[in-house]
């Protein structure tokens, strides 16, 4: 099997944040390469500054260039792709400039979108997500693949229950979805963006989102605050790809120490 450890949502950066972004950043690769050490690749999906300055990209970059594993890095809402793109130059861009690409597994072809809707930066407009017809034609030309594929994007493309994320979702996700249908070569889904694990299908495919590696969307559906947060021990997300399918672990790595677990016999 091929393991992947996903991350999401480390806002570096963000003066009010329930927890030190870099310090879980840190923590989180020093855990993954105790116990995954096996795994093959690790996936940051958006929001990767909390205000998209330079300086935030550049203190990420410092501590990305000491991961244990190879780091495929995606923009997100909060994000700036300009600034982004200033700092980690050797980033993959399709043609219209977009933070896109995809690479192949033994069993899989993995496909990593930007849904960032910016320039131009209007909050709160811009934290609602978009695949322009740019992006979408990539897109397009991607899924005609003879393996299944996965696809990586910041944000959820469907309602996810929580009302005010819902309200900044992905704006043309029913679009998105008459694209996968045609092809039918979607086998899963990963994205951030709500700050918390949630599982299912919609339109049959499977989906799975994780939490934020900082704080945490409270269990609050029907408050209409996408800025409420509560901190929760930081995680990060386990895909195991095999010829057979996906199995999806989240692992809340700051909950437990697992050399003082029991072995009973």
């Amino acid at each position: 099997m091929t393991k992947i450890i996903v991350f999401t949502d480390i806002h570096f950066g963000q003066e009010d944040a329930t927890a030190d972004p870099a310090a879980r950043l840190r923590a989180g690769f020093e855990h993954l390469e105790r116990y995954n050490s096996d795994a093959e690749l690790i996936v940051i999906t958006g929001d990767l500054s909390h205000d998209g300055r330079v300086e935030d990209y550049e203190a990420l970059r410092e501590i990305i260039d000491t991961a244990p594993r190879p780091v495929q890095l995606m923009i997100g809402n909060h994000d700036n792709r300009e600034n982004f793109l200033s700092v980690f130059t050797n980033v993959a861009t399709t043609a219209s400039g977009h933070v896109q690409t995809s690479r192949e597994t033994d069993s899989a072809k993995l496909i990593f979108l930007d849904t960032l809707q910016a320039p131009p930066y209007s909050y709160p407009f811009s934290h609602i997500g978009v695949l322009c017809a740019d992006r979408m034609a990539w897109l397009d030309a991607e899924l005609e693949s003879d393996k299944p594929c996965i696809i990586f994007m910041h944000h959820p493309p469907h309602d996810t229950g929580f009302v005010a994320m819902d309200a900044i979702k992905l704006g043309n996700g029913p679009a998105f979805y008459d694209l996968l249908e045609r092809h039918g070569t979607v086998q899963q889904l990963i994205c951030g963006h709500v700050h918390r694990t949630i599982s299912g299908s919609h339109r049959g495919v499977p989906f799975a989102i994780f939490k934020s590696l900082v704080g945490q969307m409270p269990m609050l559906f029907d408050v209409m605050d996408f800025h409420m947060e509560c901190n929760e021990p930081a995680a990060y997300g386990i895909l195991m790809l095999g010829e057979h399918g996906v199995i999806v672990h989240t692992e809340d790595f700051q909950l437990t120490d697992l050399s003082k677990a029991v072995i009973k016999g």
